[in-house]
């Protein structure tokens, strides 16, 4: 991106709605409710013919550091120090407040280029908030509406003038043509082929942290990222929106988004947390691998579990993180009985791993990512169908399908048709009728014989067709 942006202003003037509609998406929460946003938010935007990345922010209200409004007021300032030009964001319709005023004076203050933009201008009786706007002292501002899409072009033109021509629209860097011949080599690409591909180090990987209201998720993602990126404290609830942050482990990309606290649906009765709760499940089915983080002063709570179940019924690969263990004392009798309690109340995820963490202090966070790594392999592994068969044949000379009204099933082939998850077809007679503990066995079968520890299994069966049923048609 060229520049980088950030949109500033008090609580609920709009932000949230003109970062989504600079994006084109919905990505940022918006409620009526003051205060929604609290965590900084990128993003790419496109105005016209600028490509620029944003910046969400929370709305600044003054207040002693040490409170969840100081913390916040933190995470806006650095915002601001980060971005190139920032969007100050009022109210036409409510008119200026001793806020503005002082968000005026900071930014001034600052000393970078400041675009005006006086939100909600498409309301009767918005005239006199925008005429205000010129007494801040920072030029002259943008009437929009956020909500409605109009005066983006002005917004545009604002921009340009505040950076000038050289600084919104740099020089496209020159591209030399290769020409790349993408038919595959002799012997490779054919259907008939039976190669396992390798797992790919260097692709990038998407990691959601999910848990509990203040299972310590913001903290652990600061200290991977080694700053205050994400707002933390005492208080319980606090990240509201998915925010994704990137970074590099090894040489390798990690796009790790931190998500709200989920609760139980029971206590979940404001509509601003059934949002943070419908982002967060969002961010689940958009990530490939999901760290829960429990809480190891008490763990297992019955949320815990849930969250783990719908992890693995939405596909994912999921890795267990039992946080704050520099709170624990009895460390080792803890460990023995975590790990029981692990493979007795999780029996759908036999082997998933589970690491002992610090988000405080950094204690084992190496092991954790590591374990993300290793369950994200089995996650994409490929088996191919001559060792599935072989497999299979074996199984049921072990253990023979069972005899349904008389008539013994067979299991006649076998193979896998798809990954990420890890998903199989069997070809069978009457499909219908494999009894659920015998889907069971061969799932626990291929968990142990293939290694796929911790991740979920799909197992389908499909009637096998008959070559002379068309013939027997005809003859009728």
């Amino acid at each position: 991106m060229s520049f980088t942006v950030a949109i500033i202003g008090r609580p609920n003037v709009g932000k949230s709605t003109l970062f989504n509609r600079l994006v084109g998406k919905k990505l940022a929460l918006v409620d009526d409710t003051p205060g929604v946003t609290r965590d900084r938010r990128p993003g790419d935007a496109k105005l016209v013919d600028l490509k620029f990345r944003i910046i969400d922010t929370a709305g600044l209200e003054e207040s002693s550091p040490d409170s969840l409004q100081g913390r916040m007021w933190a995470q806006t300032e650095a915002a601001i120090d980060e971005a190139d030009l920032s969007l100050f964001v009022v109210d036409a319709k409510a008119g200026l407040t001793p806020a503005d005023q002082t968000l005026a004076e900071m930014l001034r203050r600052r000393g970078k280029p400041v675009v005006v933009v006086a939100n909600k201008s498409e309301v009767r009786g918005s005239e006199g908030g925008f005429y205000d706007a010129f007494t801040l002292g920072l030029g002259e501002p943008c009437p929009i509406s956020a909500e409605h899409g109009q005066g983006m072009l002005d917004l545009r033109d604002a921009i340009v003038a505040a950076l000038g021509e050289e600084r919104a629209f740099p020089p496209a860097e020159d591209v030399a043509e290769t020409n790349v011949d993408i038919r595959p080599a002799a012997g490779e690409g054919t259907e008939d082929e039976e190669v396992e591909p390798a797992y790919d180090e260097t692709k990038p990987l998407r990691v959601a942290i999910v848990g509990r209201p203040n299972a310590g998720k913001s903290t652990l993602i600061n200290r991977f990222l080694g700053e205050d990126r994400l707002l933390t404290g005492p208080e319980a609830g606090i990240t509201r929106d998915s925010i994704s942050v990137e970074w590099d482990w090894r040489g390798r990309t990690i796009k790790m988004f931190d998500t709200a606290g989920m609760r139980r649906k029971a206590k979940v009765q404001e509509k601003l947390e059934k949002l943070s709760v419908a982002d967060a499940l969002r961010a689940i089915r958009f990530a490939e691998t999901v760290v829960i983080v429990f809480d190891a002063t008490v763990p297992f709570e019955k949320q815990d579990l849930q969250i783990v179940d719908l992890v693995l019924r939405e596909g994912r690969a999921a890795v267990l993180a039992f946080n704050k263990w520099d709170l624990v004392e009895n460390w080792q009798a803890l460990l023995v009985d975590l790990r029981e309690k692990t493979e007795r109340l999780l029996p759908q995820a036999r082997g998933i791993r589970a690491v002992p963490i610090s988000g405080h202090t950094g204690y084992g966070l190496d092991r954790l990512m590591q374990a993300i790594i290793e369950t994200d392999k089995v996650w994409n592994r490929r088996i191919s169908t001559a060792r599935l068969n072989r497999w299979l044949e074996s199984q049921q000379v072990q253990h023979p399908p069972p005899a349904v009204s008389g008539r013994r099933l067979k299991l006649k082939y076998m193979t896998q048709v798809k990954a990420r998850p890890p998903g199989f077809m069997i070809s069978c007679t009457r499909p219908e009728a494999v009894p659920e503990s015998y889907t069971r066995y061969l799932i626990n079968g291929l968990r142990n014989d293939f290694d796929l520890p911790g991740v979920p299994i799909r197992v389908h069966f499909r009637a096998s067709e008959n070559p002379f049923e068309s013939k027997a048609r005809k003859r009728r």
